[in-house]
């Protein structure tokens, strides 16, 4: 459903010195500096998946999906979504995607969600039998019936979002762009759009990609992550493999009694810099251990201390993104 090969974008930026000097010299010459949003990027996505798109802030995630929705020309490379190269801007392609972004709204502030929502079948031409039919899909799946006669502008961020998202599926799309959709909604809002996210994936069959800084959101949702960091794609494959793929260690917990509690503090920094402590109280330490020295820690640890209750599992997901967009990708 959608194919990207060697995908590039670079902005020119204008900059100058401060002072009223450097300000006047810019009327006459201007300085440009070129950013690379997005570097030669590779991927596919087959019909009916739903894929995360995550990355650090300015990473290139936004770029990138204007650019699948043909908001954005690209400086290099090609990308054929549902058949269509997306800035030719066909209107047959148009009626086949939708962009939702958390921080832009398509609803009139001066109309009723209803009206708004009218305005937008007329404009994608829907007969109205299809219209009623996606309607009633949308107010019941998203629960939005008692908002359908108030005002945009008066709905709250959460109910909002909501009936933004039902203004941009109205058309049923094949391919659903997602940037940020639970920006700035509570926790309990948050799961109600992730369910209703997957129940129309599943009973439609769309292909989503979706951003988020909310992890929750992409764990919930999507068996597959795509990472970019610096414009530059770091891994493409199942969220599962991440942690392996891209932090290279393993966080060892070990449940214990105040006696070991002191033998422990007397060993642990013979391992030097191969382990880090994360938590330690008298009852519990849990440590960072570089994966290619994981079985030696291990072993010699059940060693010195047989009575110690140990457990190996890989980090959080969460932990493993939070060093990726810190630290880069350790080699």
């Amino acid at each position: 459903m959608i194919t990207v090969r060697h995908l590039s974008k670079t902005f020119l930026i204008p900059e100058r010195e401060p002072g009223w000097k450097a300000a006047l010299g810019s009327l006459v010459k201007r300085h440009f500096c070129p950013v690379h949003a997005v570097q030669d990027v590779n991927f596919t996505i087959e019909p009916g998946e739903m894929v995360g798109f995550i990355g650090p802030n300015g990473a290139g995630k936004t770029t990138t999906l204007k650019m699948l929705a043909g908001l954005l020309y690209p400086s290099h490379g090609e990308v054929v979504v549902a058949g269509y190269t997306p800035w030719e801007r066909k209107t047959a392609f148009l009626r086949t995607i939708t962009l939702v972004m958390g921080n832009r709204g398509q609803l009139n502030w001066e109309n009723t969600v209803a009206d708004s929502l009218y305005v937008l079948a007329e404009i994608y031409n829907l007969p109205p039998a299809q219209y009623r039919d996606a309607l009633e899909e949308l107010v019941e799946m998203l629960e939005i019936k008692e908002h359908l006669p108030r005002l945009a502008r008066n709905l709250s961020l959460g109910e909002r979002m909501k009936c933004e998202i039902a203004a941009a599926l109205l058309h049923r799309p094949q391919v659903v762009f997602l940037d940020e959709p639970t920006l700035g909604l509570d926790v309990s809002m948050q799961i109600r759009l992730r369910s209703f996210i997957s129940e129309y994936n599943r009973t439609r069959g769309a292909t989503i990609l979706l951003t988020s800084h909310y992890m929750a959101d992409v764990v919930s949702l999507c068996r597959r992550v795509l990472l970019i960091q610096n414009g530059s794609l770091l891994f493409d494959g199942e969220l599962k493999h991440l942690a392996e793929k891209m932090a290279p260690f393993k966080q060892v917990r070990l449940e214990h009694g105040e006696l070991i509690f002191e033998r422990l503090k007397g060993l642990l920094p013979q391992f030097g810099e191969d382990i880090t402590i994360l938590e330690q109280s008298s009852d519990r330490t849990i440590l960072r251990v570089r994966r290619s020295q994981a079985s030696a820690v291990i072993a010699r640890l059940v060693q010195e201390m047989p009575a110690v209750d140990l457990s190996v599992e890989d980090p959080p997901i969460e932990a493993v993104i939070d060093q990726v967009y810190r630290q880069g990708v350790e080699r």
